[in-house]
């Protein structure tokens, strides 16, 4: 499918994260909400990122720990020696959201890691340790044309027992228009214009979109969606991980889309260029 952003080149980073209960904790974006033992854990395994706090870390398993992010060495010692070349003090790290699908917590932070950064962060556990990771981050841009930030809107998932719904309208939207470009099918996904949009180069609602894909298309640039790798939920948000090429270039992208009344009611996305394969810190593969 022919899309319309700019391209944004982003540093690669790496994180990692832990377990499960209930707890209650406050973000700085959300009041007082119940959070899973992994989902708070990994809010807090984040944050060591920023205070240098060790113990965030002992919830990874420190005889497997398979990362995904190609700027980092494989296991404990690649993600430590990210770590080290960070500038002293300069890292920041907010995270705005965070869910739990089984194994899988996924969370979308704004970060100062290298200069200003979006990213998300998909964390697997395995008997209560942290076993795998992956990643996509993106330069801070925007607000754009509507005012939106790249992460601003909701925080909380509402309609938990709808998470596999969900799931299922998403990924036949990503499959229908974003893989297989069936653009006729586009509206019947939306509630009419009503559709706010994150992405920092295009405006709200199908009217937005529309604008932005005459405007890529004028300018020659093209963006394909060709694998889907991942979907994950929880209750009205769902996130897809896929691999396709934009401008001509191999690329990673993830999108989070907020579900409502049974249509795609909000969108956040991160795009990140993959680097050759020469310039691998770990020979597992993006996704």
């Amino acid at each position: 499918m022919k899309t319309s952003f700019p391209r944004r080149t982003v540093l690669a980073m790496a994180a990692i994260l832990p377990l499960a209960g209930g707890l209650k904790v406050t973000s700085a974006h959300a009041t007082e909400t119940l959070m899973t033992q992994q989902e708070k854990q990994v809010v807090d395994l984040l944050k060591s990122i920023e205070t240098g706090a060790a113990e965030p870390v002992g919830v990874i398993n420190p005889e497997k720990y398979i990362q995904h992010n190609l700027g980092a060495a494989d296991g404990l010692k690649g993600f430590g020696e990210l770590l080290a070349a960070l500038p002293k003090g300069s890292a920041k790290v907010n995270t705005l959201r965070v869910f739990q699908d089984g194994d899988f917590v996924f969370a979308h932070s704004e970060y100062e890691f290298f200069g200003p950064k979006i990213g998300f962060d998909i964390f697997r556990f395995e008997n209560g340790k942290i076993v795998e990771h992956w990643d996509n981050l993106q330069q801070t841009a925007g607000p754009n044309p509507s005012g939106n930030t790249m992460i601003d809107g909701p925080t909380q998932a509402k309609d938990l027992a709808g998470t596999e719904t969900n799931k299922k309208l998403v990924s036949t939207f990503v499959d229908d228009i974003l893989v297989n470009g069936r653009m006729e099918k586009l509206a019947g996904y939306f509630d009419g214009d009503n559709y706010i949009q994150h992405n920092p180069e295009i405006a709200n609602g199908l009217s937005g979109l529309g604008a932005a894909l005459k405007a890529m298309a004028q300018a020659g640039v093209t963006m394909k969606y060709d694998t889907v790798h991942k979907v994950l939920g929880k209750g009205n948000f769902v996130l897809t991980v896929s691999e396709g090429a934009f401008a001509g270039k191999p690329t990673s992208f993830y999108d989070l889309f907020r579900v409502e009344n049974g249509k795609i009611a909000e969108h956040w996305d991160t795009i990140e260029a993959i680097p050759a394969k020469a310039d691998w810190k770990n020979q597992n593969g993006k996704f």
